[in-house]
């Protein structure tokens, strides 16, 4: 069940908007006539205090003393050069969810915000378009004892949102549910759409820039995670169902996983990237990604053009600029060639010469902001050159049909970089697998001699696919994969509605090989023994297996069973991805190779499950409880599994909507709490049942 938890919080949580509540202040609303006498205003002009001015020019500003309040913003209203002050412990946020054409510009909020609300709460909800602008969060959140999970955000848009939002030169770091949240219209909302352009963010959980409108973009921006702040998160995350870009970026993830994550169970997520630096992608459920020109692994951290680097800054007007020119509508580059490839001698000091043979057609390049070199030659499809502490970068079509590399510079095509030695006139067999629908493809092969990557026939060259050992593994939908190989193909196997062809002629899958080409042994210890198993293929028993007292249950890619001193045999394609295990520890194999548990994490089963069910209710419900034992997610009664839910060691908070949450645990439920009408079921040895 596919759905985003923190948008059901949000739009009822104690930072989603001043309906809410809130317990630590009056929580009012404050129209612009209150706002006039707020305690504490003042009128900023060159650094000194002065009193009684209700509007600003651009090199003054108010000092706003945080009050507990929430400021509402009406249809054409600009709130401008104002600093919010949060250092005498309380809080204020910026209110836009209910008016269309307003402007947030030149805001600073200083001192370190602590309550579970969000500082800028907004939406345009005439279908028009507002704008947030030079604005300072860079003072952070520190996250209450206290909280909902999901109100503790720098920028967030709620759902209502439906018409264009642009938020540019903002700096949002150290906040702890996400530097700037903008993916709830486009997966539980009405759709508006969203432009973050310019923008600096660092060390911000769960994300410090989050999209998924169609036509949403994040462009020209920088992110990054390092042992100076608080906290580590992603720095992009696009969110089903949009169609979304990220252009001119730059994105270090530091010490957290990858510093792209895109998409998650549920709708098609489809996004372009081009001309971005950054240092891995990760990938859930169905996503289409394009990938262009001028990518990198080489971020470059340095803040962009006009973006504030203190609250003052912010106020005072320094800077907001217009939007940037190079928007990523903009093709790179004038070349209407598909693919690049780079030849990077950066930081080697001896001279490295290549040359390169393409099928179609290549031209010199300024990708990845190469300098056309004068003595670089182009005959052709043949292009030859050298390269120093400098690169050189060509775009081509059609596919590398020899490739020789004499020196120490890296090769890239299409941002991934290469081993210059796999591409030989060797590989002299292709093979091509084409989605050709919007319906996920899982294919598997495995080849006698070597495989690599190709671009053949227009095909992507994608380096979330598998190779090892001569085996491959990799999904398509509505684009191509292909790859060059030598030898035979000795097994193929193909999950879906994609076509396979073989050097230019389609072929039928089942003439190669086994449909399950693997087999899975699971032998006991001598004493009963519990497992489950999944593969991200297809499984079954093999040949006569008589499972001990029926116990084996076989639901989609999981198997379940026990086994004493008995084995249990299965086929299956693809790889296997869990493995849990209760009262033991089997010997299991693959191919007749036993594999090592470790590389699957704890594979403990918990005994115990606890179900939140808000199938039922009308409004959300949040709930928090600890265990004296230890406690997981579960998928357990097709519950969902949510990010955004928090397990802190023996600690659980999260929400539900009209959906179910499931935990496994062990030892017993120490404290609990719920608010709201979802039902609670707890179950000890529910694995029993």
């Amino acid at each position: 069940m596919a759905r985003d938890n923190s948008v059901a919080d949000d739009d009822s949580s104690s930072g989603s908007g001043p309906e809410s509540g809130d317990n630590s202040g009056n929580n009012e609303l404050l129209d612009r006539r209150s706002y006039l006498k707020l305690t504490g205003a003042a009128s900023v002009v060159g650094g000194g205090l002065a009193t009684g001015s209700a509007t600003a020019a651009a090199e003054e500003y108010e000092v706003i003393e945080a009050s507990n309040e929430w400021y509402t913003i009406d249809d054409g209203e600009v709130f401008e050069n104002k600093i919010i002050d949060f250092s005498n412990g309380n809080w204020f946020g910026l209110y836009a969810r209910e008016s269309t054409n307003w402007t947030i510009r030149n805001v600073g909020f200083v001192g370190t915000h602590r309550y579970d609300n969000h500082a800028i709460a907004v939406a345009d909800v005439g279908g028009n378009t507002s704008t947030i602008e030079n604005v300072y969060m860079g003072d952070g959140c520190i996250r209450p004892s206290s909280y909902s999970s999901h109100g503790q955000c720098g920028i967030w848009v709620a759902p209502e949102h439906n018409g264009h939002i642009d938020i540019r030169n903002c700096n949002v770091q150290d906040w702890p549910n996400n530097g700037i949240y903008a993916s709830a219209p486009g997966y539980n909302g009405s759709g508006g759409t969203v432009h973050i352009d310019s923008c600096y963010a660092a060390n911000n959980y769960v994300s410090s820039f989050r999209l998924s409108s169609d036509g949403s973009k994040c462009t020209n921006s920088v992110a990054y995670n390092d042992s100076n702040g608080r906290y580590n998160g992603r720095c992009f995350w696009g969110w089903n169902p949009g169609r979304m870009v990220v252009s001119g970026c730059d994105f270090s993830s530091g010490s957290y996983n990858d510093a792209i994550h895109l998409g998650r169970n549920g709708e098609t997520t489809r996004v372009t990237i081009e001309d971005t630096r950054f240092d891995g992608i990760s990938q859930r459920g169905d996503v289409r990604l394009s990938r262009e020109g001028g990518l990198g692994s080489d971020p470059d951290l340095s803040m962009p053009e006009g973006v504030p680097t203190s609250a003052e800054e912010a106020a005072s007007g320094g800077s907001s600029p217009s939007p940037s020119s190079n928007d990523s509508d903009e093709e790179t580059g004038d070349s209407s060639l598909a693919n690049t490839i780079v030849f990077d001698g950066n930081g080697t000091t001896d001279t490295t010469s290549y040359e390169f043979v393409v099928s179609d057609a290549v031209e010199p390049s300024t990708d990845e902001n190469a300098t056309i070199d004068e003595a670089a030659t182009v005959d052709g499809t043949t292009a030859s050159g050298t390269v120093a502490d400098y690169l050189d970068a060509f775009r081509f079509d059609g596919q590398i049909e020899r490739l020789s590399v004499d020196g120490n510079a890296t090769v890239r095509v299409n941002g991934v970089e290469i081993d210059p030695a796999d591409i030989d006139d060797v590989l002299g067999n292709v093979v091509l697998i084409d989605g050709s629908s919007e319906d996920v493809t899982r294919y598997e092969f495995t080849v006698s001699g070597e495989a690599e990557r190709s671009g053949y026939d227009g095909a992507s060259i994608d380096d979330e696919d598998a190779i090892e050992d001569g085996t491959v593994y990799g999904t398509v939908a509505d684009w191509k994969d292909a790859f060059r190989y030598s030898g035979d193909i000795e097994q193929l196997t193909v999950d879906g509605p994609g076509t396979v062809s073989v050097n230019g002629e389609q072929v039928d899958p089942s003439d190669f090989g086994a449909d399950l080409p693997h087999v899975l042994a699971v032998r006991g210890p001598g004493k009963p023994v519990g497992f489950e198993i999944t593969v991200d293929g297809d499984i079954e028993l093999a040949g006569n297996e008589d499972p001990e007292d029926e116990a084996t249950t076989i639901s989609g890619s999981t198997v379940q069973s026990t086994v004493t001193d008995d084995s249990l045999r299965f086929r299956f394609s693809g790889t296997v991805t869990d493995v849990s295990l209760t009262n033991g520890t089997p010997t299991i194999t693959v191919d007749d190779e036993e594999i090592d548990l470790e590389e699957y994490g704890d594979p403990e089963l918990f005994p115990h499950a606890v179900v939140f069910d808000g199938t039922e209710t009308s409004e959300p419900s949040t709930y928090s409880f600890r265990v004296d034992g230890r406690v997981i997610q579960a998928q357990y009664r097709d519950a969902s599994v949510n990010d955004d839910d928090v397990v802190e060691d023996t600690t659980v908070r999260g929400g539900v909507g009209n959906w179910l949450d499931a935990y496994w645990f062990d030892g017993d439920i120490e404290d609990f709490t719920i608010l709201g009408d979802a039902t609670v079921d707890v179950q000890y040895n529910a694995r029993e049942q």
